[in-house]
C-alpha cells in the first residue's frame, strides 16, 4: 500500500476511499456512451452480485470487528452488534417511507415515498442514492476504526471494504443509466443522472469516519449500524430487483459469486 495513502488523515483516506466508489458508479454509468440498451439477464446477474458483495462486507468488515472491539472494550460483545444492526435497519426503514423514490423495473404509480410529481428518473436515482448512504457511511466508519487504534481494525480491511463496495458500485451506476437510455435520453444526460447517485458516498464516509474519531466508545454500534442499513438494501430492494425479471438462478449465482469476492478480498487483505 502506498505510503502516501498510509501516511494520510483518516478523513482523507475515507474521502479518497468513497471518491473511488463514486467513480466506480460513474464507471457503470458510461456503460451508456456504447450501448443503448443492456441485457436484462446481464444487469440482473450483476445486481445479484452486488447484493453478495454487500451481504459479505456486512459481516466479515462491519459486524465481525464490531464484536470482537466490542470484547476488546470489556462490553457484552452481542449488545453493540445487535442494536446497532437493528437500529441501522430501522433508519433506512424510516427514510425509505419519506424520501421519493422508485425501484428498478416498477412502474411510476408504484413509486414509494411522499407522494410528489417528479420525474420517473429523478425517482430512479434516488432509489440508487439512498443505499449509497450506508455503503459511504460503511467506508467511513471502517477507516475511522484505524484511526482510533483498535485492535482488531486494520487499513488492509478498510481497503478492502472500499474495493468491494466500489466493485458493487458497477452495476448499481448501470441500473439507473440504462434505463433512462432506454427510455430516448441522450447518452450524456443519462451518464450524469447515473453517476450522480453516488454522490452522497464521499459526504456519507466523511461524516462516518468523524464520527467514529470524536465518539470512539460508539465504534462497535456505528460498525454495526452500517451493516444493518446495508442489510436492509440488500433484502428490500437488491434481492427483488435481480429476481424481477424471473432470472432467479442468474441473480442467484451472482449473489454468491459477489460474497465470495468479498470475502476473499476481507481475508486478504485484511
Amino acid at each position: 500500500m502506498p505510503a502516501w495513502f498510509v501516511e494520510m488523515h483518516p478523513i482523507r483516506q475515507a474521502l479518497l476511499a468513497t471518491c473511488f466508489t463514486w467513480g466506480v458508479t460513474a464507471l457503470g454509468a458510461s456503460v451508456v456512451f456504447f450501448f443503448q440498451t443492456v441485457n436484462r439477464k446481464v444487469l440482473d446477474a450483476m445486481l445479484g452480485f452486488a447484493a453478495g458483495i454487500m451481504i459479505a462486507a456486512s459481516f466479515w468488515s462491519l459486524l465481525n470487528p464490531a464484536i470482537a472491539l466490542a470484547e476488546e472494550m470489556g462490553t457484552v460483545p452481542w449488545v453493540p452488534a445487535v442494536v446497532g444492526f437493528l437500529a441501522g435497519g430501522a433508519f433506512l426503514w424510516a427514510v425509505d417511507k419519506i424520501l421519493p423514490h422508485l425501484h428498478l423495473g416498477f412502474p411510476r404509480s408504484e413509486a414509494e415515498g411522499i407522494q410528489t410529481s417528479w420525474h420517473r428518473s429523478v425517482l430512479l436515482v434516488l432509489a440508487i442514492t439512498l443505499h449509497n448512504i450506508p455503503e459511504g457511511l460503511a467506508v467511513g466508519v471502517a477507516f475511522g476504526a484505524v484511526a482510533s487504534g483498535i485492535e482488531s481494525a486494520n487499513l488492509g480491511a478498510a481497503v478492502a471494504l472500499a474495493l468491494g463496495i466500489g466493485i458493487q458500485n458497477f452495476p448499481e451506476g448501470l441500473a439507473v443509466a440504462a434505463p433512462l437510455r432506454r427510455e430516448g435520453w441522450s447518452r450524456r444526460k443519462a451518464f450524469l443522472y447515473g453517476q450522480a447517485s453516488g454522490v452522497v458516498e464521499p459526504i456519507a464516509g466523511v461524516i462516518g469516519a468523524a464520527a467514529v474519531l470524536w465518539m470512539r466508545p460508539m465504534l462497535p454500534y456505528a460498525l454495526s449500524f452500517a451493516a444493518g442499513a446495508m442489510i436492509y438494501v440488500v433484502v428490500e430492494e437488491l434481492i427483488p430487483e435481480s429476481q424481477l425479471q424471473k432470472n432467479t438462478d442468474l441473480a442467484t449465482v451472482g449473489a454468491m459469486l459477489g460474497f465470495a469476492v468479498m470475502m476473499m478480498l476481507d481475508v486478504a487483505l485484511g
